[in-house]
């Protein structure tokens, strides 16, 4: 049996669903298929911080999706809220970085980009945490998202909007007539379509090799392991995120810290560790030391869809004329999400781009 759609998106994380919103929004209907179901890999592991990691350091183009989609956000939450009534849980509560060497690039990035920052800290932050502060700089509007709500949210959202999720359902062959894609097939049967958008993260290479090998793209998307502990703290037991090295604490609004968290090259495998744990636990007791009077809840391992200098893929297949690329997006997926989103349908949609799409084509190292 076939089944006719106008897009079909095959990954239902963050990326998937935030595109499927976009093109709703623009009168376009778009259905999402999954191997397992919505947002149940990276998009739900994250930390939620709404701001790459010392961003001063990475690509400028990471920086611009980044920007873009803080505009973005705070409507996208309170809509988000209201149509759903679930608190995707997006709050300011502004970030601490603890040593920051490089200062002065810093403070020239946020200046380049109106990110507010403080040089002098507030003694209330620093009295609250036990490290050897180097340079610190504070980021009093840097917000986060829970991810699990955010995405719990997201995904009623579309379900109110009528998109359809098609879960537990693999691709098992592509069809291409004249270099477009004619259509999918799965065991549920053939889906006609009239764009395909492959997000499908850390697997998108594999997907793409497997399913396409005739048509070869040089997509160079690795899973990229990250480990993180959820302290059941309680409220206000700290209440801004601090960054500290390479590592990080966020608390949530009902008093939960997450600790995090680790990169690793361990291929596909999710499999926590007791020597990750060890470090973890280690550095957020050492930060924040009455985290020792608390229970660690959770212990969880996702994967990242690590791609050269963290810059996403997001546009047209350099081959296959109706095929689009949204994958590749390393430790941001939520950060640079609602703005790759946009970017991805304003190319699809032929429309103005909102940021400049070069850094970010699948046809950039050709």
């Amino acid at each position: 049996m076939t089944h006719h759609l106008d897009i079909l998106i095959i990954g239902a994380g963050i990326s998937g669903q935030l595109a499927a919103r976009e093109f709703h929004n623009a009168g376009r209907e778009a259905a999402i298929i999954d191997k397992s179901g919505p947002g149940l890999e990276s998009s739900w592991a994250g930390g939620g911080i709404l701001l790459p990691i010392y961003p001063w350091r990475q690509a400028p183009a990471i920086s611009e999706l980044a920007i873009q989609s803080l505009k973005l956000y705070p409507e996208l939450s309170a809509e988000l809220l209201e149509r759903t009534g679930i608190d995707p849980e997006w709050q300011p509560c502004g970030m601490l970085i603890c040593k920051t060497p490089d200062l002065e690039a810093a403070i020239d990035w946020c200046g380049h980009y109106k990110v507010a920052c403080q040089t002098t800290i507030p003694a209330e932050l620093t009295s609250a945490l036990t490290t050897r502060f180097e340079r610190p700089i504070w980021l009093p509007g840097i917000a986060q998202a829970r991810n699990p709500r955010l995405l719990k949210s997201l995904s009623a959202h579309l379900s109110q909007l009528g998109t359809q999720f098609i879960n537990d359902t693999e691709i098992e062959q592509i069809d291409i007539v004249n270099r477009r894609i004619a259509g999918v097939k799965t065991r549920h049967g053939r889906f006609a379509v009239n764009e395909l958008v492959v997000s499908t993260g850390a697997w998108t290479s594999e997907f793409l090799n497997n399913l396409l090998p005739d048509w070869p793209v040089d997509i160079d998307i690795k899973p990229v392991r990250g480990q993180m502990l959820l302290f059941d703290a309680k409220p206000d037991t700290l209440q801004f995120m601090a960054l500290d090295g390479d590592q990080y604490l966020i608390p949530r609004r009902d008093g939960k810290i997450l600790a995090g968290s680790t990169v690793e090259q361990a291929g596909f495998s999710k499999t926590t560790t007791e020597q990750a744990r060890d470090q973890l636990y280690r550095f957020a007791t050492q930060l924040l030391p009455t985290l020792k009077d608390y229970p660690v809840s959770h212990h969880w391992a996702g994967l990242r869809p690590g791609s050269p200098q963290g810059i996403p893929y997001i546009g047209r297949h350099p081959d296959l004329e109706n095929l689009y690329i949204n994958a590749g997006h390393f430790r941001n997926g939520l950060v640079m999400g609602p703005a790759a989103a946009q970017l991805l349908a304003d190319l699809v949609l032929q429309r103005p781009t909102h940021v400049d799409p070069t850094p970010y084509s699948p046809n950039r190292t050709r």
